[in-house]
């Protein structure tokens, strides 16, 4: 470690990992780059919890566009991280597509307001009525359906630690070193953050400091003297069988099933021979950060019900596997916040994914990049998603929040 770097990003999960690897793979950045991260194994981190998706059905323009660059980063993932001497990382993307069912005329309007956003950035969406519905997925209840929105590609789910772990060899590769530790404290001078102290007691200096450390983006933030609305969520995500599964059953895609989701806001997916499943809970209050026991009822009390009443084959299913993930909770419009603070222009957040982090890596890392090479974007401009809207109390509109 050298007492001083032109980047020090905080935390190195998937968001750290892909901002590092933007940074050193661009050839107009001859900077160094920090990546500080306290805990290596990334047992508890919301990249190792998640159930690692990403979808181009937003509502809105720009988080539409994010996911088209996330997922087509994806596909070309095993040739653009190869790593010398090592074997090509792997995603194992399976591009099963989300299926977004309405069962009320104002969740049908939105999905044709959503619908039309998708098509004007050339997203391959389809909307489907009952019967075009039950052709496709022969196994759902659809007597309750109004309308169904299905992506065709550029949706699935894929390797999550996978991304992470690709982004981190090769940005390691490419020059940008990686530090266990802690960052404790974080060194201002007037509008400019000037170093970190960390909690093995040695201090960096850093010309810029990116907050990459997901849930705990607040406790990063005030290290600084700033703040972001910013706070743990728990989700629990459940893996269950089927005494007779439905996967294989579909008249699209090779028989594949989609990502479900369902009018309750139940999801589902397939997971191998299993199911993986969850659901944003009722009553939704911030946690302690340590906080990962998992709410069991929520299979009982909710998905469940949900499950089998879409379908009779998930009728007889048996949880196999069940844990509980933190989303980073953007408590005022529950969208990415990406970009510099206002005051302190060195000091940027990449922050509040509330659970799209993964998908959204790769954009988010790339901006971040462009931010402190060029001082601006240079290809997706991500200024409506800044911090300056949180300054105004002005929430970014995104109606297709799961």
């Amino acid at each position: 470690m050298k007492p001083s770097y032109d980047v020090v990003i905080v935390g190195g999960a998937v968001i750290g990992s892909a901002v590092a690897y933007f940074l050193m793979a661009n050839p107009d950045f001859n900077g160094s780059v920090l990546v500080v991260e306290r805990d290596p194994t990334y047992r508890f981190a919301s990249t190792s919890l998640s159930s690692s998706s990403i979808r181009v059905q937003f509502s809105n323009p720009i988080n539409v566009k994010i996911s088209q660059f996330g997922s087509a980063f994806v596909t070309d993932f095993a040739k653009t991280m190869q790593v010398a001497g090592e074997a090509a990382p792997d995603l194992n993307f399976h591009q099963g597509g989300y299926l977004f069912l309405a069962g009320t005329e104002e969740q049908a309007q939105t999905l044709r307001e959503n619908h039309a956003v998708q098509r004007a950035c050339g997203a391959d969406v389809v909307l489907w009525g009952q019967e075009a519905l039950h052709r496709a997925f022969p196994h759902l209840n659809v007597d309750d359906i109004l309308l169904a929105s299905y992506g065709q590609s550029g949706e699935g789910w894929f390797s999550n630690t996978g991304l992470m772990n690709g982004f981190k060899a090769k940005a390691r590769e490419l020059g940008a070193e990686y530090l266990t530790d802690e960052v404790v404290a974080i060194a201002r001078t007037g509008n400019r953050v000037t170093g970190i102290t960390l909690k093995s007691g040695a201090q960096v200096a850093a010309g810029h400091v990116v907050n990459a450390s997901g849930p705990r983006a607040a406790l990063t933030a005030r290290m600084a003297g700033l703040d972001v609305p910013v706070e743990p969520r728990k989700r629990t995500l459940f893996v269950f069988d089927c005494a007779t599964t439905p996967e294989g059953s579909a008249t699209v895609n090779h028989g594949r099933l989609p990502l479900m989701i369902d009018p309750s806001g139940v999801f589902c997916r397939p997971e191998g021979r299993y199911f993986l499943s969850g659901a944003a809970p009722l009553e939704d209050p911030a946690v302690d950060w340590d906080d990962f026991e998992p709410r069991w009822e929520e299979f009982e009390d909710a998905i469940w019900p949900a499950l089998a009443n879409r379908s009779p084959q998930f009728e007889a299913i048996k949880v196999v596997n069940q844990w509980a993930g933190h989303y980073d909770f953007n408590t005022l419009d529950h969208n990415l916040i990406v970009g510099p603070h206002p005051e302190v222009a060195n000091f940027l957040y990449a922050n509040g994914y509330s659970g799209h982090g993964l998908q959204q890596g790769p954009a988010a890392g790339r901006a971040i990049s462009e931010l402190i090479t060029y001082g601006g974007f240079r290809t997706l401009d991500l200024t409506e998603v800044g911090y300056d809207r949180i300054v105004a109390n002005r929430p970014f509109l995104e109606k297709a929040v799961i």
